[in-house]
């Protein structure tokens, strides 16, 4: 249930939501912290739970910026440009398309289509092995733009980019240098595009300010913890969760 209080066009947040909202963005950053991608995947169905997805979208992209900003100081030594650039370009006229989709389009719309975005990326990540190959750049200019597209209008745009980094035949720093790297610059155009469409809102930012320390210290612990887990099962058991929340919202 969405708890609030409305005055002058603006919402007040009791103390409770403010409080799940932190916890919230803590564990989304804390597992974009042990797997190097996940925390919209994360935030977004549970944020929706207690907050209008056009609340939840721009504010979990404020805090994708903190922790792909602090994603990308850490990995900054494993950076290819070459790998980069072509999704940061492809992902520049996405953004705009699907700012302009979450501006337009009704809520309980993307909140469905959010859901079975999730189990499909849930079982495709479960049930799918796809040998790794070399593939052309082309691939990624397109990767970027569905990335930018999905993002902006549901703050979940990874999988194209987690696809694409993964079915090449690149090392495990190499693909987490990339995704650090282009979630970064995408997370700030992104923020830009919700500026300039006025999704961003002073109950967005002020809501933002308030969970940032939290949204960082949940990143540093989970970039501590990662040295203790096995990735290949831990992230079974996230894309199980994924298909349970899909489920939910739909």
């Amino acid at each position: 249930m969405r708890c609030c209080a409305l005055h002058r066009n603006r919402v007040y947040y009791p103390v409770s939501v403010i409080i799940l909202i932190c916890f919230i963005l803590f564990t989304a950053g804390w597992v974009q912290g042990v797997s190097g991608f996940g925390s919209a995947m994360i935030a977004i169905p549970l944020l929706t739970l207690i907050v209008d997805i056009k609340t939840a979208v721009p504010l979990c992209s404020l805090a994708s910026t903190v922790i792909a900003t602090y994603m990308t100081l850490q990995l900054r030594h494993s950076f290819d440009l070459k790998k980069i650039g072509p999704l940061c370009v492809g992902s520049v006229p996405g953004i705009a398309l699907g700012a302009t989709l979450l501006k337009t389009v009704p809520s309980h719309i993307i909140q469905a289509l959010m859901g079975v975005f999730l189990i499909g990326y849930g079982v495709y990540n479960l049930f799918f092995i796809i040998p790794p190959r070399r593939l052309h750049r082309r691939w990624g200019y397109l990767a970027g733009f569905l990335t930018g597209a999905i993002g902006a209008a549901l703050s979940a745009g990874g999988p194209p980019t987690i696809i694409y980094t993964t079915l090449n035949n690149w090392s495990k720093d190499e693909i987490k240098a990339t995704l650090s790297g282009f979630f970064c610059f995408a997370s700030y155009i992104v923020i830009i595009a919700h500026l300039a469409t006025g999704l961003t809102t002073q109950t967005v930012l002020k809501t933002f300010l308030v969970s940032g320390p939290f949204i960082l210290l949940g990143t540093a612990l989970g970039t501590y913890c990662y040295r203790f887990f096995k990735k290949e099962i831990y992230l079974k058991v996230v894309f199980t969760c994924l298909i349970v929340m899909g489920i939910m919202m739909i």
